[in-house]
């Protein structure tokens, strides 16, 4: 990044924390929706933009922070890699800095991994306006690896993140989905069955509509490997150019399930185990889409079924997040994500209090008091 725009980044910290003025930090902004609040004056990362190294042959590309996501994906797929865990972008400002930092993944997160798994290292500066470096660009490098890590799924409330070193992948040579008529509970047992076998599963997807459910299964791998598997699995094999489209909208929760959410009804994410069965979800409240492989539960309910969600959740072995509230306004009383345990919420302030001492950045993001 020039070093104009890092600087003027470092001194507008340094100014912060003299006037005690929080720091809202911001890329394309296509996650404001996201977390438990947004509070102070916006830091902008968008000047720090470009990619800084690129070695197709070593699978690994360093890009700033507030270089598009979509301008990075253009790169890569012209030397026909990818990040495999496809990060929703929301919209079309997203950047790279926001990916890390969400933490988010798409369709593919159940079988290639998570943001966190591919972050080699990272720049960031913290609430000293001190610029630092973790990790490196390699796998093998283990000095502050875990540390670069750590920032994905922080939502910016250790620091600014400058640049980041990520490992790709090559795209995958073959692809196909399958199409199954079935409910909830069979769709589950048979990823969960399917699961157990050599098979090349990549991205699960399974809705109900107009009561009639339906589950898309996405195989990528080797060509042998993908042709067999259509031939073990059945289903009705659908045209990858046209359903291209409808994985695009799944990652970037375009579908129809999640165009059609009523005005007050909040979007919540369940998180449980793979082989977790069918939940017992309020009265009233519509069926889930379910993504990876049945670890990533959607559901559609109202600010008051807040507890029963959690508490079936938990019960499951998992946790719910409230994701995108509605316009109800008691949604604006329940914490997106939930409390944490002691024991964790100790890691947690001793982490702030040691990358940003005076509590500057993304203050609230994450829980009310952090």
């Amino acid at each position: 990044m020039s070093d104009a725009a890092l600087q003027s980044l470092i001194d507008a910290v340094h100014l912060a924390a003299a006037r005690a003025t929080p720091l809202r930090i911001r890329g394309g902004g296509t996650k404001d929706v996201l977390g438990q609040s947004l509070q102070g004056e916006v830091l902008d990362t968008t000047a720090l933009k470009g990619i800084v190294a690129y070695e197709p042959s070593e699978l690994v590309v360093t890009v700033r922070a507030g270089t598009p996501l979509a301008a990075l994906e253009v790169a890569l797929a012209q030397q026909g890699q990818c990040l495999p865990f496809e990060p929703p972008r929301f919209g079309a400002g997203g950047t790279v800095g926001g990916m890390v930092a969400a933490g988010l993944s798409g369709p593919a997160r159940a079988s290639v991994g998570a943001v966190r798994d591919y972050v080699l290292g990272l720049e960031l500066v913290n609430g000293r306006g001190e610029a630092l470096t973790f990790g490196g660009q390699v796998m093998k490098n283990v000095a502050g690896y875990d540390v670069s890590r750590l920032m994905a799924g922080a939502w910016g409330t250790l620091g600014v993140i400058t640049a980041v070193s990520l490992k790709v992948l090559p795209m995958a040579l073959a692809e196909a989905t399958l199409k199954f008529e079935c409910d909830q509970a069979e769709a589950l047992r048979r990823i969960n069955h399917w699961g157990g076998q050599p098979l090349p599963l990549n991205a699960s997807c399974w809705v109900e509509d107009a009561g009639i459910g339906t589950l898309y299964l996405r195989l990528r791998g080797a060509v042998a490997a993908v042709e067999a598997a259509c031939r073990t699995l059945g289903g009705e094999r659908q045209d990858n150019a046209r359903v291209a489209a409808d994985w695009d909208a799944c990652r970037d929760q375009r579908l129809p399930w999640f165009a059609d959410r009523q005005a007050s009804e909040c979007l919540w994410r369940l998180s449980v185990p793979q082989t977790a069965p069918v939940l017992p979800l309020p009265s009233g409240v519509g069926a889930p889409l379910v993504e990876w492989h049945g670890g990533q539960r959607w559901v559609q309910a109202g600010p008051e079924h807040a507890g029963a969600l959690r508490e079936a959740a938990s019960r499951a072995g998992g946790h719910a997040t409230l994701f995108i509230a509605g316009d109800d306004p008691s949604a604006l009383g329940i914490d997106r994500f939930e409390p944490l345990k002691a024991p964790l919420d100790r890691i947690h302030r001793r982490l702030k209090a040691e990358f940003d001492p005076s509590g500057l950045f993304n203050r609230g993001r994450l829980y009310a008091e952090l």
